[in-house]
């Protein structure tokens, strides 16, 4: 039986690998933007965890021991701030390939640069 904050741990391995294998697996784009949303929070979550202690105090001058690192909390907060800049530039460049290509899927968008660059290739070489 699992026991504690290990359920806590799971919860956050689970979210990682749903995360990781929505980037994979999926071809939309913005699918693959959730993905790593997914995966992130399961980033916060296990650093959360990580800092929890039972039975703890707020880490304030003038309450006892034992009390909870704040660090943990700062980091989490900071992650938060950086995962949404991450999510904002994501789906800006998502919006920038929707109307360069006219689709969302990454498949399609690969096949459409490749043929674009084999177009190109003709008579260009500095022998």
């Amino acid at each position: 039986m699992i026991d504690g904050t290990y359920h806590y741990y799971l919860t956050a391995f689970v979210l990682f690998l749903i995360g990781i294998y929505m980037m994979i697996d999926n071809r939309n784009l913005i699918k693959k933007v959730i993905g790593l949303n997914f995966a992130q929070i399961s980033v916060y979550l296990m650093l959360v965890t990580i800092g929890y202690v039972e039975d703890s105090n707020p880490p304030i001058i003038g309450f006892g021991e034992p009390h909870s690192n704040p660090l943990v909390h700062v980091l989490v907060l900071t992650a938060i701030v950086v995962g949404v800049s991450l999510t904002a530039l994501a789906l800006a460049l998502v919006i920038r390939l929707y109307s360069e290509f006219g689709t969302l899927d990454a498949r399609e968008i690969e096949a459409k640069i490749a043929a674009s660059e084999g177009g190109d290739k003709g008579g260009d070489s500095d022998d």
